[in-house]
């Protein structure tokens, strides 16, 4: 019985002291220039891939990034950097549909979408869902995190 009442109590006093002290008054408003600071992220992130801006690019990856691949092999911002400017079809390039942005927080947002991109091992265009996790570091956005998901032909 005690451990059960110690269980309830932790899960509830997160929420009441949530509800309590709210950390940020998320308004529509402010979820909007949110998305327009991160669209203007990936813009700015297209524009330094291009000019093989790297110390810029490196700025813009967490050290911490990783991209977990549609074959499920993952790499860290460094390799990431080196696909970029290699000019490897990825991402962070690729056109996009589908495009929608989740503001979490102030600090956090998610970027998700469908692309087409071209597969170097089968030499033709695959479309992927992809999803992308930004966050706000010291005032700056990076990107933290990204995954891409083959999507099954006909889907």
């Amino acid at each position: 019985m005690h451990r059960r009442t110690l269980l309830a109590l932790a899960l509830a006093l997160p929420a009441s002291a949530a509800m309590a002290h709210p950390h940020h008054d998320l308004t529509a408003e402010r979820a909007g220039h949110i998305e327009q600071q991160v669209m203007a992220f990936r813009v700015g992130l297209q524009a330094a891939a291009r000019e093989r801006d790297v110390a810029k690019l490196r700025d813009m990856f967490a050290p911490s990034f990783t991209h977990t691949h549609t074959t499920g092999k993952v790499d860290g911002r460094d390799a990431r950097l080196v696909s970029i400017l290699a000019g490897d079809p990825v991402i962070e390039l690729a056109a996009v549909e589908e495009l929608s942005i989740r503001v979490l927080n102030p600090d956090a947002a998610v970027i998700t979408a469908r692309s087409p991109i071209r597969s170097i091992t089968e030499n033709r265009i695959i479309q992927v869902r992809w999803v992308q996790m930004m966050a706000r570091v010291n005032g700056e956005w990076v990107l933290a995190a990204s995954q891409a998901t083959r999507v099954p032909e006909g889907a």
